[in-house]
């Protein structure tokens, strides 16, 4: 008798609301994420709910927000991403970066930097300053 498959990771994946599901989806890709061929429809159907996956237990689902619900400079949502690899997606984003000099080490303890997807979401990427050899703020 085999062991039983172990039981799926334990896990929270954020369904964020998008105004622009293709423009969305495009950033979340240069962040890294992607959605599997599999995970498309068929040619004429529905495309309004986009599960996006990075292969590094990162995910994120897009959907349509509700017309007039999302309003620029009124966003109140925020993502974090865990990525050890902040300067490689940072070079990414040369120009879109919100802060100057970033990706920095922060008083709380992260080397980081943040960007607004389309929809002016608030996304920081970082990982612990300890783990990239820096304690302090």
């Amino acid at each position: 008798m085999s062991d039983p498959a172990p039981p799926p990771n334990h896990r929270l994946t954020a369904i964020l609301p998008c105004n622009d599901l293709d423009a969305s989806e495009a950033f979340y890709n240069r962040l890294g994420f992607s959605r599997p061929d599999d995970g498309r429809p068929a040619p004429g159907e529905e495309d309004s709910y986009r599960m996006l996956s990075d292969g590094q237990g990162g995910f994120i689902h897009l959907t349509d927000a509700v017309d007039g619900w999302l309003i620029k400079a009124k966003n109140p949502f925020g993502l974090y991403l865990y990525a050890e690899d902040v300067e490689a997606l940072a070079a990414r984003f040369v120009g879109d970066i919100l802060e100057k000099g970033a990706p920095h080490h922060k008083p709380w303890g992260m080397y980081e930097f943040a960007l607004s997807d389309p929809d002016e979401t608030l996304v920081r990427v970082g990982w612990p300053s300890r783990l990239k050899g820096r304690t302090e703020g």
